[in-house]
Parts: C-alpha cells; structure tokens; sequence
C-alpha cells in the first residue's frame, strides 16, 4: 500500500497546474500558485523526490500518429500462480502497445488497454502474441468505437471538491 504524503493548498495548486501543462516554468507555476518562483520551485522538487510527481511526458495524439485502434482485453489465466503471473506480467512489459494494464476482479484476471494502427495489428497481438502466451487461457476483446473523454488527470482542483480527498498538510 502506497504511503500517504503530506500536502497542503500550495502543493496541490502546484500539482494540479502541473498536470494539466508539465511544460510550464516556475515563474509562470508561482503566477499560478501565488507563490515565488523560488518557493514554487523548492516545493516541485520536494514533490518529485517524494514521487507524487512520477514524470514529465508529452501527450501524443495516438491517431494522427497512426494508431487508429484503442482496444480493451480482458485476459483470463491458464493457472493462478505465482509464477503463471510473473510470466503473464513479463510479457505485458515488454509489449510497447499495451497502455494500460490492470489485475482485476471478476470474470477476467487482467484487463489490457492497447493501441494497433489497425484490425491486422490487433489480429496479429492477440492470435500470435497473447493467446498461445503459456500463461494465458482466454482473451476477449473489446473495440472502442468512440472516446468520449480521454483525460488522465487527478481531481485536485477545488471546482471537483478534490482537495478534500488529500492528507492534510499537518
């Protein structure tokens, strides 16, 4: 279980202003947070070294790159051991496609998030990648036909009531 962090208003202004543009300079952060830019840029430190903050990353449009599949597959195990899912997550590491990748309760052990340029390049993972995987029993897949909401960020802000949710600064 992850340890809890410590943060106050500041930091999670800081933080929110961050996900939405990492390019951001702290001069422009500190206009933000109403902070200086020195103080803002002790407080992304701290926040990096304590791994709140975990990357910087640019968000790529999977389309126009020519990633015209996003596809979710719920992969169901040949054997629930240690081992089989050691060797089910050694092989999801190394597929560059797979976005996201989820154990899971219910029907399915694991759910996969993935982008193909097309139908053949999803044939191809799940008939010569995944199902002949030892550790894998059955693959079902899903096709997204439209996305309406693609936003990966965290609801700190006080319009969501977010702030609320984090540990207090004590």
């Amino acid at each position: 279980m992850n340890e809890s962090v410590s943060v106050d208003g500041f930091d999670l202004r800081l933080l929110d202003a961050l996900q939405e543009d990492g390019a951001r300079t702290n001069q422009q952060l500190a206009d933000i947070v109403r902070l200086s830019a020195s103080q803002v840029s002790r407080r992304r430190q701290r926040l990096e070294e304590e791994g709140l903050i975990r990357r910087y990353r640019a968000d790529l449009d999977a389309a126009r790159l020519g990633f015209g599949v996003t596809v979710y597959i719920f992969v169901s195990l040949a054997t629930h051991s240690g081992l089989n899912a050691k060797r089910f997550g050694d092989l999801v590491r190394a597929m560059p496609e797979v976005q996201e990748a989820h154990a899971m309760t219910g029907d399915a052990d694991y759910l996969l998030k993935l982008v193909v340029r097309d139908l053949k390049g999803l044939s191809t993972l799940v008939n010569e990648v995944l199902l002949p995987h030892e550790s894998v029993a059955r693959v079902r897949s899903s096709i997204v036909l439209e996305t309406l909401k693609d936003q990966a960020l965290l609801p700190l802000s006080p319009r969501t009531g977010g702030y609320g949710t984090v540990a207090p600064a004590r």
